[in-house]
């Protein structure tokens, strides 16, 4: 006999799991729908050339492709099983699991741009995959829950990408947090103030890594991929930078003004007086704190610019985020930012967009490990009736079917019983009410309804029984 098991990175949630699940889906739904995004759903399923050569070199490799369903082995030769040459690919596998949201919803839009209203908003729920190494915190399959408006490359996108991570996660209890922003117009500055030495690209990916393998590893890493020890030093002498989200700005902007960074431009609408003017990136995080205390935004103290997040994707073009709650041991809970031309990849250039996602499973484990969870039982069910004899269930009917007409979540025990068992069942599944209703009961008109925390029994005229019960 085969012992059951699923596979890596992958998990079952009970009841009691999934009511805390969805407790987190709701609060971010509502507050998605409160910003003015609509909801989307995508396939599973996307053919890989849409999401291929759009995550980076460690993206792609990370992609699950699945195998052609048939006779897919007729094209392929012994020469592409031999060589396993590049050609083997498409001929075996042409469909991929969704690596994230955003780039089906790019080619959403691109296919449909017809019958979309500009800028449009939507959000999207809906899990993932990604052939990563299991571990604490990340999954092979997970949920995200992502929020974008293409069709405007207005900084009050960005803003309010800020207002809505600060009100799911105070929605969530979670009151410890610090969102980053960078942009990556300043990586591309910092790149230039190192002389334009080595690939950009892997200078980005390098310093994404630097809280996890630190600076002597970005360094390593950095030195061998062609980058010279002073480049290196010039590098962690920019990104070093302390002070407020003023002060950061006006550091960096002095530290490219040193290093004969070419100015970028501005945004059109950037102040003469703004000395930050010249670069894109500095001006834009300016502009993007400027709105969020037009809007009233109280947590400074939680929003800090950070000139070493970079964010591995490679599409970004502008603003970046990322979101972790302080007092758990856990990777980001949440990111995204800008990019200025992903549905360009499929026939749709010039459409700016914004967006950003919330990882629900480590939202889960930061709630979990801070204790945030209410009581929450296996089962929606608010009543239980209690099933003496054949005649009592079959008198108990008329009454299940109105508390469920009255919207009160009920089931009868199904079978004939002693009472300790059925209350032992509701008490093991967390119902909060058992209604007592045996012969004598019945013969009376009455029941009695428990309240199974406290033990209190009410004893309630059968008329008037869903009624008091909506009350409550």
């Amino acid at each position: 006999m085969q012992k059951p098991s699923i596979p890596k990175g992958t998990r079952d949630f009970g009841p009691a799991q999934v009511a805390r699940r969805r407790h987190i889906f709701n609060v971010i739904r509502r507050t998605f729908e409160s910003f003015g995004f609509a909801p989307l759903e995508t396939p599973t399923l996307e053919n890989l050339s849409v999401l291929t050569g759009k995550y980076g070199d460690e993206g792609d490799q990370l992609l699950f492709k699945v195998l052609n369903s048939g006779d897919f082995a007729k094209d392929v030769t012994a020469e592409d099983l031999a060589t396993g040459s590049k050609a083997l690919l498409p001929k075996v596998a042409e469909k991929g699991l969704r690596y994230d949201l955003t780039v089906p919803f790019a080619r959403y839009v691109a296919m449909n741009r017809g019958t979309l209203t500009f800028p449009f908003k939507r959000y999207q729920m809906q899990p993932v995959w990604r052939a990563d190494r299991p571990q604490r915190g990340r999954y092979r399959e997970f949920y995200q829950c992502d929020a974008d408006v293409v069709g405007t490359d207005s900084l009050l996108c960005e803003a309010e990408i800020v207002l809505m991570m600060a009100q799911v996660l105070g929605g969530l209890g979670l009151h410890d947090f610090t969102i980053k922003i960078n942009h990556r117009g300043v990586l591309r500055n910092i790149y230039q103030a190192l002389g334009g030495e080595g690939r950009e690209t892997d200078l980005f990916v390098a310093i994404d890594k630097l809280d996890k393998i630190g600076r002597d590893g970005v360094s390593k890493e950095l030195l061998e991929r062609g980058f010279s020890e002073p480049t290196i030093e010039t590098l962690f002498a920019l990104l070093s930078v302390e002070g407020t989200y003023e002060e950061k700005l006006q550091r960096l902007l002095a530290g490219f003004v040193t290093a004969g960074v070419e100015p970028d431009g501005a945004r059109p609408n950037a102040a003469d007086e703004d000395i930050t003017a010249n670069y894109r990136g500095l001006t834009e995080l300016a502009e993007v704190r400027d709105l969020l205390v037009a809007s009233g935004f109280k947590q400074f103290d939680r929003l800090e610019f950070d000139p070493t997040l970079a964010r591995g994707l490679s599409y970004y073009t502008g603003c970046i985020f990322e979101v972790k709650i302080n007092n758990v041991q856990m990777g980001s809970v949440s990111g995204g930012g800008r990019y200025d031309n992903l549905t360009g990849s499929f026939g749709l250039p010039g459409v700016s967009g914004v967006g950003f996602s919330f990882g629900v499973d480590r939202l889960y484990d930061c709630l979990e490990a801070l204790d945030l969870f209410t009581a929450t039982g296996e089962t929606p069910t608010r009543c239980l009736i209690t099933h003496f004899d054949v005649a009592s269930g079959r008198a108990a009917l008329p009454l299940l079917a109105q508390l469920r007409a009255a919207g009160i979540p009920s089931e009868l025990y199904p079978d004939a019983k002693k009472l300790g068992v059925q209350f032992k069942y509701a008490d093991a599944k967390g119902i909060p009410l058992v209604i007592i209703m045996g012969p004598e009961e019945i013969a009376a008109g009455v029941v009695k309804v428990k309240i199974m925390q406290s033990g209190e029994e009410k004893l309630l005229p059968l008329g008037e029984v869903v009624a008091a019960l909506t009350v409550e």
